[in-house]
């Protein structure tokens, strides 16, 4: 194409050139958008393939461990038929000693603790009152010489020992010589009696005025008053953990539990004493514990026919005395 002005050839050519600039810019943008589609698209393919890959990874591993214990679980199976019953014993000893001692050692702790928890606090004697009445009556009594009083060396408290056998009466209270020689004296001169406590299945049991050997019967306290009398005879008696109770007339060591449940007694349940020839039907009246150096539940009230016995609580231990209070009712 000829042009006879020279500047209209070059307006031309200017503007072909511009014209081939915008077809060039178009072009370009074109490729850049495609290249950035197709890198998104390359993006999105990889992360699928990388969560179909964590996906199928996993599920191997749910079969492999699921593999792992159904083998183990087959193996402990195996061992369990291959085991002897004497293998199978062996290796349960530690579990059944352990249940075992838990279970003795609940036996004898919860009696204790129930006893100090629901019982103890209802029959402690929180100050020390005289069981005699305020009139003046007539009460046993123990004089000596001015002189030998004068005399009289002090007493100092003495140190009770833990071996102390507490099957001889003349050891139930350690810090006073209450009786002293005279419950070896009156053994000579024992006289015997019947006690029985139907509610407690106690029958036919002996009783001894005293002596001080409590394993072949019950014992009362020399100097009390007998049975039918103005005051009141006090019987003492040993008691064991209740799970060892056994009163029956068979047991050759009967006495050495007879008096374990005396302290479950309640108020109206009778006591029944062969005295001479003569029943006495006592009623229970009251129960109440008191330390173990208290003697003065061995004083007499002579205005009243009364019944005391006596033993260590709670039971299976020394740590202190149970009495329980009867009143005479009837004599046949």
């Amino acid at each position: 194409m000829n042009h006879a002005n020279p500047l209209d050839w070059l307006k031309h050519r200017f503007q072909r050139f511009w014209e081939w600039l915008d077809d060039a810019s178009e072009s370009i943008t074109t490729e850049i958008s495609t290249d950035a589609d197709n890198l998104m698209f390359r993006v999105h393919i990889h992360i699928e393939t990388l969560t179909q890959r964590e996906h199928a990874f996993r599920q191997r591993l749910q079969r492999y461990h699921k593999r792992n214990l159904v083998n183990f679980a087959r193996r402990q199976h195996w061992k369990m038929q291959k085991e002897t019953a004497g293998q199978r014993l062996f290796r349960l000893m530690p579990a059944i000693f352990v249940t075992l001692g838990s279970v003795i050692i609940a036996n004898a702790a919860w009696p204790i603790l129930s006893y100090f928890v629901f019982v103890s606090p209802d029959l402690r004697v929180e100050k020390l009152v005289s069981p005699l009445p305020d009139v003046p009556i007539l009460r046993q009594t123990q004089t000596i010489p001015t002189a030998q009083a004068a005399t009289e060396p002090e007493i100092n408290p003495k140190v009770i020992r833990d071996n102390l056998d507490y099957t001889n009466l003349s050891n139930w209270f350690p810090e006073t010589e209450v009786a002293g020689a005279s419950l070896e004296k009156q053994a000579a001169e024992e006289k015997t009696y019947i006690v029985e406590i139907p509610s407690l299945d106690i029958h036919n049991a002996e009783v001894k005025i005293g002596g001080t050997n409590l394993d072949n019967n019950l014992i009362q306290y020399p100097g009390t008053a007998d049975p039918g009398e103005l005051g009141a005879p006090v019987i003492f008696g040993h008691s064991v953990l209740r799970q060892f109770y056994n009163p029956s007339e068979k047991n050759p060591r009967r006495y050495m539990s007879i008096f374990s449940k005396i302290m479950t007694m309640s108020e109206g349940e009778k006591i029944y004493i062969t005295y001479d020839g003569i029943r006495y039907t006592y009623s229970v009246k009251k129960k109440v514990e008191v330390k173990p150096e208290d003697t003065y539940i061995l004083e007499q009230e002579f205005s009243a026919k009364q019944l005391k016995l006596v033993t260590c609580v709670p039971e299976g231990t020394y740590l202190r005395r149970g009495v329980v209070l009867a009143q005479l009712e009837e004599i046949n």
